[in-house]
Parts: structure tokens; sequence; C-alpha cells
């Protein structure tokens, strides 16, 4: 991993992008208007996913979201390959997108997201899965996934 920068949530709803000159962690870290923070590896197609993803579910400016969804080509195809690789599945329910836990049995006993995406769809499930970012060592939607999966 070759972390270049970090993107973090800022709590009025920016999705900030700092430069790592050394130290960059650290000050987002400390600083009491950041809310989540994640690195950014421009190889890393997981890692891209997993901002875009968890800022929305934590309320990041969707025009912002949307934007960086685009530059690094986070499309529905894409999404597909993503949502497999974490633990989730993206089918269409009605005119909409639905993901959902591998595990999932229906929607009274098991968390699912609903979009016209499958970037609105996998935050939604996110969000319902309560994500709660972090600035370090936080628990990642994925790891909720898998989480989920083993009391399952």
């Amino acid at each position: 991993m070759s972390i270049q920068g970090w993107y973090y949530l800022h709590e009025n709803g920016s999705l900030i992008y700092k430069r790592e000159f050394g130290g960059a962690a650290a000050d987002i870290r400390e600083s009491d208007f950041a809310k989540s923070m994640w690195p950014m590896d421009p190889q890393d197609r997981e890692g891209a996913w997993r901002i875009i993803v968890e800022a929305g579910a934590l309320g990041a400016n969707k025009a912002r979201v949307d934007e960086l969804a685009a530059l690094w080509h986070c499309n529905d195809a894409d999404a597909l390959h993503y949502a497999a690789h974490i633990g989730c599945e993206l089918v269409m329910d009605g005119n909409a997108w639905c993901a959902r836990p591998l595990w999932f049995e229906d929607l009274p006993v098991s968390p699912a997201g609903f979009g016209d995406t499958c970037l609105e769809a996998l935050t939604d499930l996110c969000r319902e899965m309560g994500f709660k970012g972090g600035k370090m060592w936080s628990l990642t939607f994925a790891d909720l996934l898998q989480q989920k999966t083993a009391v399952a």
C-alpha cells in the first residue's frame, strides 16, 4: 500500500483530500472538525470504493461523492466486483438496486440498502448496518459485513 494522502470528512459534510507530506494523518486525527478519515492509494480499488461508500453513509456532500466516483470510474459494473469482494451482493429489486449481505434472509430480519445506483444502494446498506466511521482502527463497512456473517 502506497498512501499518497488522506481523505477526511469534515463535520460540515465536505470530503477533503490532504496530501501526505509527513504528519498529515496526525493533523487530521487531532482535528476536532474531522469526523472520519481514509488512506488514499490510487492503485487500491477497494480503498476508493471504501472512501465513497463510507463517507456517503456518514453524510458527506453527495455531489462530492459523485464527483469522486466519476473520477475513479466507480460505476455500477465495477460495483458488482467490489460488492462480491467485500461480502455482499447487488441485485435489482423492481426498478432500484438492492445491496444486501451474503447472509441476507429477508427484509424483516436482515439489513438491505436501496438506491437508483449501486453506489447509492451500497451507501444505504452501510448506513443501515450502523457504520460509525473513525479516524483510526475503526470498523470498516467490509468489517461490518464479516462481523455480521460471523454471528448469523
